[in-house]
């Protein structure tokens, strides 16, 4: 299923209309991006934001072939689009490899078809990594199944063009905090990330 029931049906009437997102500022000077499909991108960006040496997380899309994605379009299916959030990091601050190694703590990397409540082709999670970050990711996900104990399915994918989500997408945990509450709590969330990752789940 796609969330909960109550977060599904809320997103219907607030997308129908949906505004673009708006332009981003331009990032510091030497940054870097690192984009991850982590399930829902509203965890997915909650996870990063508050990280030390990340300016900013976008929620949106990648790995599709369809232009310019809406949300409605991604999740009826078709436009192979996974959903994911792009990373603004300062290397100098917090590295690439930290990043992943992260990211695989907010994700059951053994499911192939989503995370959780969340399931289907939008769902799917992912590493897209650059040439340059390639093997740092590679590496971190070779570290972090030998950690778990189990095979990963999660990929390391080439980079793709990422699309950024409508408006109401953005900072949705923060500017939503009772909505997305239930829909945590709906979806078991941190029950779930602790029974797959113990102590070193990021919920």
């Amino acid at each position: 299923m796609t969330r909960t029931i109550l977060a599904f049906a809320a997103l219907i009437a607030a997308c129908s209309p949906a505004p673009p997102a708006p332009a981003a500022p331009p990032p510091p000077a030497g940054s870097q991006t690192a984009v991850f499909a982590g399930g829902c991108f509203w965890s997915a960006e909650k996870a990063f934001e508050h990280v030390r040496g990340v300016s900013s997380v976008v929620s949106g899309f990648a790995g599709g072939t369809v232009a310019s994605p809406t949300y409605m379009q991604v999740v009826r299916g078709g436009t192979g689009h996974q959903e994911a959030i792009q990373v603004t990091f300062d290397p100098r601050v917090v590295s690439y490899r930290a990043l992943v190694d992260r990211f695989w703590r907010t994700i059951d990397p053994t499911d192939p078809n989503g995370v959780f409540c969340d399931q289907g082709p939008s769902y799917r999670t992912a590493v897209f990594a650059t040439p340059a970050q390639t093997a740092a990711a590679t590496a971190s996900r070779t570290a972090a199944e030998q950690a778990l104990g189990r095979r990963f399915v999660t990929p390391v994918r080439a980079s793709a063009r990422f699309w950024p989500a409508e408006r109401e997408h953005q900072d949705y945990a923060e500017r939503n905090p009772v909505h997305y509450e239930a829909y945590k709590v709906g979806c078991r969330r941190t029950e779930s990330l602790r029974r797959v990752w113990g102590a070193a789940a990021v919920t």
